[in-house]
């Protein structure tokens, strides 16, 4: 049986109403796709948390999440199956530099299609080209 992991997924938006967007490096699984930058939730800990830290940990910038979750997607990959949780967020202090990912974008909403993203990612891309 797969296991399931849950991971958040940051939409952090620049007051140029512009959405990062993160290249995944050779080395990592899925190479050279984009997604949201983010990562998985350790035990007993919240998703808001989690995603403060990994963003903390990824792109060495401190960011305030909303409540809510924007989008909630589970995807089956050949070997896991991701449920991947998306909150928007702000960046409070610090530039998102990629310490990952091989290269962060800023890109409008109605650009984001041109990207190739990673598959669990793309419901949630969907979702903000819809929300424009």
């Amino acid at each position: 049986m797969k296991k399931i992991m849950k991971v958040v997924g940051a939409i952090i938006e620049n007051g140029q109403n512009e959405i990062l967007c993160a290249l995944r490096s050779p080395e990592m699984s899925m190479p050279n796709m984009w997604e949201f930058p983010g990562g998985k939730v350790e035990e007993n800990e919240d998703i808001y948390s989690a995603l403060v830290r990994e963003i903390d940990e990824e792109l060495g910038c401190r960011i305030k999440t909303s409540k809510e979750i924007f989008n909630n997607t589970i995807h089956e990959y050949d070997t896991f199956i991701i449920n991947l949780l998306s909150i928007k967020c702000n960046v409070i202090s610090g530039n998102p530099t990629p310490r990952e990912h091989s290269k962060l974008i800023w890109l409008k909403r109605e650009n984001l299609e041109s990207l190739k993203w990673a598959p669990a990612d793309i419901p949630a891309v969907q979702q903000l080209i819809q929300d424009k």
